[in-house]
């Protein structure tokens, strides 16, 4: 709408509304585009704190505002434009549709009817025409599930004479089915059954095919088994529910056989799926063309192309109009009419060939993808036999004898299947991170397992999918694949280096995407259980804590947030030139510390203790004693000043000090006599980490960067072997280091030639 509405309106009233619906959605739009420090500010404004209705109203400037903070308010990262729907100037006529349908409601009712039939034949005859479906009538609903339960109804008025007088009772005569493939949305056949009031025995789910054909068709030979059974049973096969474009992977079923077999036994054909779109394009495949001769199909035009608020289509034909209106399928309410208001305007705004350009632009996506897949390694595609698929479904997988493949994936089978999907699931989210225009997300088939799919016909528009996305997705997966093998490669790899150590477990986990979970087992003669347990969550946590100090291109974790395994540390995903054994013997060592340094603080602690208890045993003795040498009289203030100063006496009793270090109680008699303290034992040593080091620049755990046991290198010399060898460590190098002496009176005096004063 770039020239201003009243230019071009007549009524008033109209050229009114729109601009203030232009400047409504100008204001929203700009406060998309305010800075972080706005943002943080509009998060805390009063106005967002629920409150009493003010008496005197606000402007529509302030209640604009209001919105604006309740839509942008939580997006303390910024990231709101992932989550906006690209809305352009075709969303802003959809939008504009429902500002219409509430005004053009209040016309007198002979107006409004011929406006709303006007309306509702002009957008039912182009959606007809657009997607080859001639001869039908449309029903316009918000729930794209709703079509189709209305189909159902108008059905069951249609083969049960008497329903409409009689009710439910006359379906206990002859029970209906409704036959539905087993590649069908989730819920689906139960969402009918509870609306339309039927037992779930009224369902019939229809496997695909298991042995013969595609793995995601529904299997044609067994469905006429099932009717045949069911009618020999004297129940009534009512609806029977395909896919052009099944949820999952885009997978159509036979629809010519199919629509035969309904033929044969009087049975309603319902399609849906996202391939239907393609009905629009010049160039259709035989499998999705074979739609156009169902009973009834529902299109969901709103993704398609962008439409925000738009309803779904559910286009059906059928000669009596008594049983649509008693169905509910058309209405003779006016103002329910009006629901196709929004998506009249936006086809004409668009126009045919904008609609054609749209779902040919996401075919083309599509087909840009999959030709850069057939040229990756280690990547499997599961698309059908058609030169256009509109939906592209594709894996990791290790085994990478050909670059696609069609059907399950051969020789991945028990835990290695598990290991797989988790590595998938890993690549999707991945993938969904650094490329968020493309739209790609994750799938679980029952065959393939947990793969990627990239589904434009229902993304493109709402994301503004380009080329050059395309690119950007094939480009980071191009980096991605090497670590994934990388990864699968070096597991089998870490869990037996891991089995090599006595105080390491391995934690079998095949849903984390990474090297694997591991576990320190430190030494314990603690009988309480859980005393044990809190002392192996301590030293892992600690482990967890140096592991991620150190600079290395791994990454480490404590696992999935709701996962099963905890106090353990899980090693995430790695490069071809990782050092596994070096990595799990450096684990071992940080476990090892961690344990013995725990160790020391507990003796240490328990060392003092008993020190301070015998110092004060000591203590006690030692005023006993001066007590009998000094008598009772000289302990009293006034008399005993002054008897020492009549008859001085010399007590026997040493002055002491505590050793910290030892826990014990020692006469300072030894250190006014030499100017030193010494102790009579030495102390414990104190661990010393073993940790490797790295040469500078380079990280650690990678191989061909440094030899263990080679002598010209302190890649992996420990803290105490590099000063042994190598001098100090505080930047002085040059010199070896010599035993430090103990200082005697005379080294305190002026230092001499050659002498030293530490």
């Amino acid at each position: 709408m770039e020239a201003p509405i009243e230019q071009a309106l007549v009524d008033p009233m109209l050229a009114e509304m729109g601009e203030n619906l232009n400047k409504a959605i100008q204001i929203l739009e700009d406060g998309q585009r305010e800075v972080a420090d706005d943002r943080e500010k509009r998060k805390y404004s009063r106005k967002d704190i629920p409150g009493p209705l003010q008496g005197g109203g606000q402007d529509v400037a302030s209640i604009l505002q209001l919105v604006q903070n309740l839509m942008h308010g939580d997006d303390e990262d910024g990231r709101w434009e992932h989550r906006m729907q690209n809305v352009g100037e075709q969303g802003h006529m959809a939008l504009l549709g429902h500002s219409l349908a509430a005004y053009i409601s209040v016309l007198d009712r002979e107006r409004l009817r011929k406006l709303t039939t006007r309306i509702l034949s002009d957008t039912t005859l182009w959606l007809c025409r657009l997607f080859r479906y001639e001869n039908g009538s449309a029903y316009y609903h918000e729930d794209d599930r709703e079509g189709l339960l209305k189909v159902c109804r108008l059905v069951i008025h249609s083969r049960y004479d008497d329903f409409a007088t009689e009710g439910f009772t006359v379906l206990g005569s002859r029970q209906p089915v409704v036959y539905q493939s087993a590649a069908c949305r989730t819920g689906l056949g139960q969402y009918l059954c509870s609306q339309l009031g039927l037992p779930l025995s009224c369902l019939c789910t229809v496997p695909c095919n298991t042995m013969f054909g595609s793995q995601h068709q529904m299997d044609v030979a067994l469905l006429d088994r099932l009717i045949k059974d069911d009618m020999d049973s004297g129940r009534l096969p009512l609806v029977l529910i395909a896919n052009a474009g099944s949820p999952g992977a885009g997978h159509t079923d036979k629809l010519s056989r199919l629509k035969e077999l309904c033929v044969q036994y009087d049975i309603w054909l319902h399609v849906e799926g996202v391939n239907l779109a393609t009905l629009a394009l010049g160039c259709v495949t035989s499998s999705v063309m074979a739609a156009t001769k169902a009973d009834s199909m529902t299109l969901t035009l709103g993704p398609w192309l962008g439409l925000p608020a738009v309803p779904a289509v559910t286009l059906y034909r059928h000669e009596d109009p008594a049983l649509s209106l008693a169905a509910g399928l058309t209405s003779s309410q006016p103002v329910e009419k009006l629901r196709a208001l929004p998506l009249w305007l936006s086809l004409q705004y668009l126009g045919h060939d904008g609609i054609v350009e749209r779902i040919r632009h996401a075919s083309q996506l599509s087909q840009q993808l999959l030709d850069h897949l057939k040229k990756q390694a280690s990547i499997k595609t599961s698309v059908e036999d058609e030169l256009n698929s509109p939906v592209v479904v594709f894996r990791f997988s290790q085994d990478s004898s050909t670059a696609s493949s069609v059907g399950s994936v051969e020789g991945c089978l028990g835990w290695e299947r598990e290991v797989q999907d988790s590595l998938n699931r890993w690549l999707g989210e991945r993938l969904v991170q650094l490329v968020p225009a493309s739209g790609v997300d994750v799938v679980d088939l029952e065959d393939e397992g947990t793969c990627v799919r990239f589904n434009p016909l229902m993304t493109a528009a709402v994301l503004g999918t380009q080329e050059a996305d395309v690119e950007t997705l094939v480009a980071r997966l191009t980096e991605i694949v090497p670590l994934l093998c990388a990864t699968l490669r070096l597991r089998q790899e870490f869990r037996e280096e891991v089995y090599r150590h006595a105080t390491l477990a391995y934690v079998e986990d095949l849903g984390w995407p990474g090297l694997g979970a591991i576990r320190y087992l430190p030494k314990s003669e603690e009988p309480d259980a859980g005393r044990r347990q809190q002392e192996v969550e301590k030293v892992n946590s600690d482990l967890l804590r140096k592991l991620k100090e150190l600079d290395a291109d791994l990454s480490f974790s404590t696992g999935p947030e709701f996962g099963p395994e905890k106090n353990c540390v899980f090693v995430g995903m790695a490069t071809e030139d990782l050092d596994v054994a070096e990595l799990v013997k450096t684990i071992a060592s940080l476990g090892k510390d961690i344990e013995e340094s725990g160790k020391l603080l507990e003796n240490m602690t328990e060392v003092v203790r008993r020190g301070i208890q015998e110092a004060e045993l000591q203590l006690q003795k030692a005023s006993e004693q001066k007590l009998m040498e000094e008598g009772v009289l000289r302990q009293i203030p006034l008399v005993g000043s002054m008897l020492n100063w009549l008859s001085p006496t010399q007590s026997s009793v040493k002055g002491r000090t505590f050793n910290l270090a030892l826990g014990s109680l020692d006469t300072t008699e030894p250190t006014y006599s030499t100017r030193t303290q010494t102790g009579g034992e030495t102390p414990p040593a104190t661990p010393t980490s073993t940790v490797s080091k790295q040469l500078p620049g380079h990280k650690l755990f990678r191989r061909g960067h440094g030899s263990f046991d080679a002598p010209n290198s302190t890649s992996f010399l420990s803290p105490s072997e590099t000063s042994q060898s190598w001098g100090p460590q505080d930047g002085s190098a040059g010199f070896p280091l010599q035993a430090e002496p103990i200082l005697t009176e005379a080294d305190t005096q002026a230092p001499e030639a050659g002498h030293y004063v530490r």
